[in-house]
Formats: structure tokens, sequence, C-alpha cells
């Protein structure tokens, strides 16, 4: 663990399975719409699953919703399986990554059918640094622990998994996130970026106010760094989770504005 921290490499993930049912609905989407397609891409620690409420939501407003099974065993990996993701959409896309997630996105984005970016509590990195990198100044927040495993894959610590990474979700939904955990490989936050989308293309950055596994600063100084527009939701790292309307409406803002709509 105190390796880990040394070396900033940081495991914030995206959860659990889950999926909340709709609080509210909305409008169908215009006929005329562009882009209809979007492709969620989960952190380290878990799944796709985890965007279940975000995925019923936007079904039910007519958008056409992939999700990505990242494996979790590098950068490289990841961007892969993002990549074969966004080879079977039949047109404009936004692509959106939560935490690790954001990495992944930035490096993959720059395919054409990608049309704007959505980072949820995320790493947004620049081409030629690392997720880890982004730590710098800020560190990894005490209620965030990573137990660091001898063949390099990492977990969070189950007796702090609710106080560090999902704390507004109930008793039952964040001991099935921590008991369903899947581990990344922690050498992935120290592989350097080769491509920086988010420098091409539109981007939105959802910044949880409550996130105690990425500082709250950090995530509004990615924010800026990238020039997305921000938008604030109060909530823990996993507000796909505990707000998925919430998330779903930055992302349809993000597929209105990039089709003209806006």
């Amino acid at each position: 663990m105190i390796k880990f921290r040394n070396i900033l490499l940081a495991a914030v993930g995206a959860a659990s399975l889950g999926g909340a049912a709709l609080a509210q609905t909305t409008a169908p989407l215009p006929a005329d719409q562009s882009v209809r397609n979007v492709v969620l891409v989960h952190g380290a620690f878990a799944d796709g699953s985890g965007w279940r409420g975000v995925y019923d939501d936007l079904t039910a407003r007519g958008y056409r919703v992939t999700i990505v099974q990242n494996p979790l065993t590098s950068l490289a990996d990841d961007v892969a399986a993002t990549r074969r993701a966004l080879a079977r959409q039949d047109g404009g896309t936004i692509l959106v990554g939560h935490s690790w997630g954001g990495a992944v996105i930035t490096e993959a984005g720059v395919d054409d059918k990608v049309k704007g970016l959505v980072y949820v509590s995320a790493f947004a990195p620049d081409a030629g640094e690392t997720a880890g990198d982004q730590y710098a100044g800020f560190g990894i927040p005490s209620t965030f622990v990573i137990d660091e495993q001898a063949d390099g894959f990492g977990f969070i610590n189950s007796e702090r998994f609710k106080e560090g990474f999902a704390a507004d979700v109930s008793d039952a939904d964040a001991a099935f996130m921590r008991d369903s955990q899947v581990p990344i490989v922690l050498s992935a936050f120290a592989t350097p970026l080769t491509q920086a989308a988010w420098r091409t293309r539109p981007s939105w950055f959802i910044v949880a106010t409550e996130d105690a596994a990425i500082s709250p600063a950090m995530l509004n100084q990615q924010a800026e760094k990238i020039g997305a527009t921000k938008v604030e939701i109060r909530a823990s790292h996993v507000p796909m989770v505990s707000q998925p309307h919430a998330v779903a409406d930055v992302i349809d803002e993000a597929a209105r504005a990039a089709s003209g709509d806006r």
C-alpha cells in the first residue's frame, strides 16, 4: 500500500451492478438528431454493470447505448476494448468514461465516430502523461485505500470501501460493489498516453462534489485543464450509480450539442 501511494498509482474505478429505477422521464430524441450513439467506459475495480441506471435512462430517451467491458489488464488492453465497441457504432457517438475510464477515452476518443467526450469523476491526462501524474499537488485522499497484491493487481480495501468509494449508495449496494470488485493491474496508472482526444473533441466533465476517492479540487483542475463544460453533482465517486438521471442528462446535453441541437 505504501509503495502504491508513493508512486501515485491510484486506482479509482467505476462500480456496481444494481440499475436504479428511473425517477424521471425525458422526451424522445428528435428524429433529425445526428448523434444518437453512446459508449460507456467503466473504471477500475468493477465492470460495466455500474452503468445500468444510466443505460436504462438513455435507452428510454432513444439512444443506442453500448457498454465496454474493460479487462483492466493494461491501458492498451482497455483502449483496444473501447475501440472494438466504437467500431460497432453506426454513426456519431458520445464517448463517456468514469474515473480510470477517463484515461481510456482520452486515448481512444480520437476515433472519427467520436463527436464528444464526457468525463465522470475521471482522469484526463495529456499525451505523454499518466493517470498517476494527475495526482501531483493533490495526493490520494486518506479515505481511499488500495490493497496491492503480490501479482501487481489491486483491490479497494474492504473495510474502507463504502467510505472511500460509494458513500451515498445503500449499505446493501455498497456491499455488493465491494464483493464484486474486479482488480486492476496498478502499473496501468504509470503508462503514458499517446493521444489526448480532448484537444480535438468538445468535452463535458462531471465533478462529484463529495468524491472521497479523487479530490474534488483535482477533478476541478482536470475539467479546467481540458476546457470542458463542467457540471457539479452532489455525489460520491460513483454518481452514475447514485444519480444516474443527472449523469444521463449531461450525456444527453453533450449529444444534442454535438448534433447542433443546442
